[in-house]
């Protein structure tokens, strides 16, 4: 895979944060994804939300699986930690991370067929365990590297690319979140930063498991049947040596509408995605209400976006699994060695 690195020069009026840093020094290399993708806008988010919580680059940790929203960490915060984990394996990595090194903060990048297909039994796991850190799932309802398969979260009744209508019931996994013990879970659109920004630099806040699914629309399976140009009638009517994909340039779709509103969103295929953000006086604290809540905004087919729970005294694994507080990379041999006087003690109290 090749990376296109951007210009290390800054401007010198670029206005720097209380770490000493611009919003520029919190990008990473130049996106590959296709133009107008829903995921760059995520990137550009998490990237507004580090610069405004002042986060020191080498003090965070990235992770993700595999597919097109995996490759997000390569585009923000640059000079922190990274790890490309294998498919539907990032939790379990994530989670012998943070064990090991409690003092960074951790942030996976998933999508909806990497957290709810191949990893969905890892996804719930770290939900209920408690880990502390922010976990973004750029979902898209596709499976965008194999050219548009449904994915687990697609809406029963959805229609593909090439007219197929989806028959399975799709995983919703702001409840499942929920059930499993996350202590933040929220939900919110690609193209709204002025919901997300804020969500995110809440979800990097929390002491916790902290969940956020996003609404990502992928650009390039949305061609409309009868264009002459589409990909499928230039293949129909082309006898091609070899097969090429060429991904059309799209713009990035945005929104901005008030709390307790509902907006429409229509999207690059002319399909059209509702969303209901939650009032300012719903109440994030009630689990029950919370699932109750996102289930009767998908009985009316609608995508509720907002702080949907919040635990306002989570407890990490750390705190179950009462860990030393340094990091494990900074014990000494007196530490992981007290001496056998010291193992006869412990090995009494367990009898």
């Amino acid at each position: 895979m090749t990376y296109i690195t951007k210009p290390k020069l800054h401007h010198p009026s670029l206005v720097k944060n209380k770490a000493g840093y611009t919003r520029r020094d919190y990008e990473g290399a130049v996106s590959t994804l296709c133009a107008g993708c829903g995921h760059d806008s995520i990137s550009a988010a998490i990237i507004q939300a580090c610069y405004e919580l002042d986060i020191l680059p080498h003090q965070m940790a990235k992770l993700s699986g595999i597919g097109c929203s995996s490759k997000a960490p390569t585009y923000f915060v640059g000079a922190s930690h990274g790890f490309n984990t294998v498919h539907g394996r990032m939790p379990s990595v994530m989670t012998g991370a943070n064990l090991a090194n409690r003092d960074l903060i951790y942030m996976g990048v998933s999508g909806d067929g990497d957290s709810a297909s191949i990893g969905l039994g890892q996804f719930a796991h770290i939900m209920r365990r408690g880990v502390n850190m922010t976990y973004i799932v750029m979902n898209n309802g596709v499976y965008g590297l194999t050219k548009g398969q449904f994915s687990a979260t697609a809406d029963k009744g959805s229609i593909s690319k090439k007219g197929q209508a989806n028959s399975d019931e799709s995983i919703d996994l702001v409840s499942l979140a929920i059930l499993m013990g996350a202590t933040f879970v929220a939900r919110s659109f690609s193209g709204d930063k002025h919901q997300l920004v804020p969500l995110i630099k809440a979800a990097m806040s929390h002491k916790g498991a902290a969940f956020l699914d996003v609404i990502s629309p992928c650009v390039a399976f949305n061609n409309h049947a009868g264009s002459t140009k589409s990909y499928d009638y230039v293949r129909e009517h082309n006898e091609a040596l070899n097969r090429i994909d060429v991904i059309e340039s799209r713009e990035e779709i945005t929104t901005q509408y008030d709390p307790g509103t509902l907006t429409t969103v229509q999207q690059h295929d002319g399909s059209i995605l509702r969303l209901r953000k939650l009032g300012e006086d719903y109440d994030p604290s009630d689990k029950i209400a919370a699932m109750k809540r996102v289930q009767e905004g998908l009985a009316a087919g609608e995508v509720v976006t907002g702080l949907l729970y919040l635990d306002a005294a989570p407890k990490d694994l750390h705190h179950h699994l009462n860990t030393v507080e340094a990091p494990l990379n900074t014990l000494g041999t007196s530490d992981l060695c007290p001496g056998s006087a010291t193992l006869d003690r412990i090995n009494a109290g367990l009898r």
